[in-house]
């Protein structure tokens, strides 16, 4: 039983990080990871390809960064499925 909650959480996280419209910030407000262990958690559980593609793409970004952006997010349905 607590694997299959680990794999939600981390399915959840994957979905949250991958999502350009979800900060570090938040992730760690809903999951308690800092942006060090999303990065590494990306890094296992993802391609090598697809975790370089992510990486390249959040790298500086505002949106995955909240002190750079004054996007906020809303807490309706789920991050409307990371997707805000």
């Amino acid at each position: 039983m607590k694997n299959m909650q680990n794999v939600k959480i981390s399915n959840d996280l994957i979905g949250m990080a991958w999502s350009d419209k979800v900060s570090f910030e938040e992730i760690k407000k809903r999951t308690g990871f800092s942006e060090k262990e999303v990065i590494k958690i990306m890094r296992q559980s993802l391609k090598k390809s697809s975790y370089i593609l992510w990486r390249k793409r959040v790298r500086g970004k505002p949106a995955k960064h909240r002190k750079l952006t004054k996007f906020r997010l809303s807490n309706s349905k789920k991050y409307k499925q990371y997707d805000c």
